[in-house]
């Protein structure tokens, strides 16, 4: 233990006097956590509209009000011909063209069908979806609207109805804030704890230093602890500014579930990921080559992890590969914990998992560092 607390010494005043490297680990994870909540909405709004509106009736003016007066729209052309809406699309400054034909209040009055023509603009196809399906929606409320004022008050007596009273559970708000912070805030978690881990070892090599503690009675686990224990600590301390300071105090989410069972999950997720980084460093000759590696290995982590995409959606090998992901489980759990306030049995899978991801990594970390020194 003695040796163990010189190391520790030793790894917490190289880390504070590096001037440079403190605020990328404290500080740049809550600016980030800051912003990318707020571009990563999978709400998608002010879509740029062009309107052809060929009839110029009240019914097409109820219409088009209907459509721009959503919240999703934005009118940003109203042209007297198709062929000038589609000119928008081309310079790219119009998504949707929606087109009225002459006759459609006439033709609707008289109870004979009538269309509507929309194109889309799908080079975005995400924006093109979620657009078409906004203005299918907007279409159809209005349309049943005019059915229910033109039909005979005898007939929607008559006619059953089937009433639909939706709950939402755990959000019910449905504000993506709730879904994307702790899913943000367990990927900055990664990148500190894996990133900057992965360059410690190897700082060591490029330096010199190593081969004077090769020499000196350190045991390997002791030198493991040595580079673990500061990134962990450090760790904890973003993970709770996180999710006590700019979660709490700006997004306004405060955890349902229990906070010490969080924190425990935290601390074996760290101790796995923590020894990914060290596993990388001790393969790692210089410090370009760790950050490489690593770089890549959170690259995957964050794309197949289920925060930007479903799980469900994936194919069937990539779908294997991010039950391979430590971050997949962090993230599950994290939401789970703090939005659904899930118990140690909820979590019980996760947390074996985890644990053998974390004596895997450190087991062979601590192999390497053995067959290397």
């Amino acid at each position: 233990m003695r040796t163990l607390k010189f190391l520790l010494q030793k790894e917490f005043r190289q880390i504070f006097r590096n001037k440079a490297l403190l605020p990328l680990i404290v500080i740049a994870p809550i600016v980030q956590l800051l912003i990318l909540p707020l571009a990563a909405d999978y709400e998608v709004r002010n879509i740029n509209l062009s309107i052809v509106d060929q009839d110029h009736s009240s019914m097409s003016r109820d219409l088009i009000s209907k459509v721009t007066s959503s919240g999703y729209f934005k009118l940003a052309d109203y042209s007297p011909s198709f062929d000038k809406a589609f000119r928008q699309v081309e310079d790219d400054r119009s998504d949707l063209i929606l087109e009225i034909p002459p006759g459609f209040e006439r033709n609707l009055i008289r109870e004979n069908p009538q269309q509507l023509f929309v194109a889309i603009n799908a080079v975005n196809g995400v924006k093109a979806g979620l657009g078409g399906s906004y203005l299918s929606q907007i279409i159809r409320e209005y349309n049943n609207n005019i059915r229910q004022q033109w039909l005979p008050a005898n007939k929607t007596t008559s006619l059953p109805a089937i009433e639909i009273t939706n709950a939402n559970w755990f959000n019910p708000h449905m504000s993506y804030y709730l879904f994307m912070v702790p899913g943000i805030l367990a990927i900055l978690v990664t990148i500190v704890g894996s990133y900057m881990c992965a360059l410690n070892i190897v700082k060591e090599k490029e330096l010199g230093t190593i081969e004077q503690i090769n020499v000196t009675p350190v045991r390997k686990y002791q030198f493991i602890l040595g580079k673990l224990i500061p990134f962990l600590v450090i760790g904890i301390f973003v993970f709770s500014a996180g999710l006590f300071g700019v979660a709490r105090l700006v997004y306004g989410i405060i955890p349902v579930g229990n906070i010490l069972l969080l924190y425990g999950f935290l601390v074996v997720y760290l101790v796995a990921i923590l020894g990914l980084g060290l596993l990388i460093s001790t393969f790692a000759s210089t410090q370009q080559q760790a950050m490489s590696v690593a770089f890549f290995f959170i690259i995957i982590f964050m794309l197949m992890s289920g925060l930007f995409t479903p799980l469900d959606g994936m194919p069937h090998w990539a779908y294997i590969i991010s039950q391979c992901n430590p971050v997949t489980y962090f993230i599950e759990v994290v939401r789970m914990i703090i939005l659904k306030g899930s118990g140690p049995e909820d979590i019980k899978k996760h947390f074996l998992i985890m644990s053998g991801f974390g004596i895997l990594l450190n087991v062979l970390a601590i192999w390497n560092y053995r067959k290397t020194g």
